[in-house]
């Protein structure tokens, strides 16, 4: 299907716009603490929108009205850990972070830990956020493909050229000035949605809550004590984990407090984009759940051709909406890939600057010279990740192998810092052993639920949720475990709580 003329360009146009306004703040990105920190002078409400932005990728806007569509409110449950995991990020993480100065998440480890800690890091990391630009960029593509009848590599390669340029010039500057834009456009186009499904009803708004109630939309699932499925408890425990992770020790995240103005805005941030995301989180399953209820409705608009929960979003926004808004509501969509797409380039090219150029190769490198490793690597990070998306085409399920990733990647960096930060008594035998076991276990969770035969005895009982949850719990306990054997007085090295 072709875009309308009007909805093209209306498309068209915030492009070049978001690109163009980017490019702008190349004059305050010339230097390393401007194109990394934006020489710590940026408002909290704005690094807040930006915070909100990295949260609504190309993933939320299209996955979870997608997941109401087809069940029901059981993933929102993760929204309600926020506030919860952003009290803990704003008493403990957020100081800590801010008393060091450091503009590297992971350099704390190796303070806490050695060299091997800050490395394994860094390098999972790296990894995660390559794994999530091609994720990202990929499943951008597949909504934008039958919205704007372009092929879908074509999209891919176009959105890594716009957002590394921009964030190539602008820095972290651009990239939180532009995610405070996107966001506010993608709650639009959001809203716009809403409005029009609760007045297009043939019965008026009440048929949505008629509907829903019937088939029981609104459930938030079990609250049965069951870790086999995704109860109301097993969402929980995974929303805590994951939020916790990003608001603690994700550099996307850690960045950003850096550049806030002072200790109050740096906080404030972190409250703003966590307290947004709940009711903005609510609004689109809120989508999925109307949209449920308007093809009930009005079965004769929804083609057989559709068979997947979520392709009925993107239908809607092509065929129900005004002239100008479909465009609107593209626009909405490409922003939220681009808001989460730019922080993962900005913070990695300040990952490999800070802890494997300056720390390995490099230690008196001056200005120039860290600058251009600055761009260089964001341009080589654009051009993984962009090729990363195009890889995601041969993939069977794209957000399954995102979550095994993420989880393989990622799920053993929390329990290191919590251990770090918990246990004054931990030391580096306890914390390699307890990362060692913990990501053998992620690796059994992960895998083993696809044993067969004489091995599906060593399957895994718990649902991939848990993943994260077991894995974290396991460096941890681990680690605390193993020092009270390993040594008979307390560490007398500063815990990480005690900065560098």
């Amino acid at each position: 299907m072709d875009l309308r003329s009007i909805d093209f360009i209306v498309f068209v146009v915030y492009l070049i716009g978001v690109v163009t306004f980017g490019s702008w703040f190349i004059r305050r990105s010339r230097s390393t603490e401007g194109f990394m920190a934006a020489s710590r002078s940026l408002p909290g409400w704005a690094v807040g929108l930006s915070i909100l932005g990295t949260y609504i990728s190309s993933i939320s806007f299209l996955a979870l009205p997608g997941n109401a569509y087809s069940g029901n409110w059981n993933s929102f449950v993760f929204s309600l850990s926020l506030p919860l995991a952003a009290w803990i990020a704003v008493k403990y993480f957020v100081p800590y972070y801010r008393k060091s100065q450091k503009i590297s998440a992971y350099s704390h480890l190796e303070h806490r830990f050695g060299p091997w800690a800050r490395t394994y890091a860094v390098i999972m990391y790296l990894l995660t956020q390559l794994a999530r630009m091609g994720t990202i960029m990929y499943l951008v593509a597949l909504a934008l493909a039958p919205l704007t009848g372009w092929n879908i590599t074509y999209i891919i390669v176009l959105t890594g050229i716009l957002v590394t340029l921009y964030t190539l010039l602008g820095g972290i500057e651009a990239v939180i000035w532009t995610d405070v834009v996107q966001s506010i456009v993608l709650i639009s186009g959001a809203l716009l949605c809403v409005g029009l499904m609760l007045f297009d009803m043939p019965e008026g708004p009440g048929q949505i809550f008629s509907i829903a109630k019937q088939y029981e939309k609104f459930s938030l699932g079990s609250f049965s004590l069951d870790f086999t499925t995704a109860t109301f408890w097993v969402v929980l425990l995974y929303g805590i984990v994951i939020n916790l992770q990003n608001f603690g020790i994700d550099q996307t995240y850690v960045q950003r407090y850096i550049t806030a103005k002072t200790d109050r805005a740096a906080a404030n941030s972190v409250w703003i984009g966590a307290l947004l995301y709940l009711p903005i989180s609510a609004m689109f399953f809120f989508i999925g759940t109307a949209l449920f209820a308007f093809y009930k409705a009005r079965p004769e608009l929804l083609p057989d051709t559709i068979e997947k929960a979520d392709a009925v979003f993107p239908h809607f926004i092509v065929t129900q909406l005004p002239i100008g808004a479909t465009g609107l509501l593209i626009a909405a969509i490409a922003a939220a890939a681009m808001s989460s797409v730019d922080s993962s380039l900005n913070s990695s090219a300040t990952i490999v600057l800070s802890d494997i150029y300056k720390r390995y190769l490099r230690p008196q490198a001056g200005e120039k010279e860290s600058m251009r490793v600055l761009y260089a690597t964001t341009l080589i990070w654009g051009i993984l990740g962009t090729a990363m998306a195009l890889a995601m085409i041969q993939v069977h399920s794209v957000l399954e192998a995102w979550w095994k990733l993420a989880g393989i990647f990622s799920g053993g960096m929390l329990g290191l810092f919590l251990l770090g930060l918990i246990s004054r008594r931990a030391n580096n035998t306890a914390a390699a052993t307890g990362v060692a076991l913990g990501i053998l276990v992620i690796l059994w969770m992960t895998f083993s639920p696809n044993l067969t035969g004489t091995w599906a005895f060593l399957k895994s009982p718990f649902h991939s949720f848990m993943i994260i949850v077991v894995g974290t719990l396991t460096i941890l306990l681990v680690g605390i475990i193993l020092s009270w054997f390993t040594q008979k007085t307390p560490n007398k090295k500063k815990a990480m709580e005690d900065g560098d």
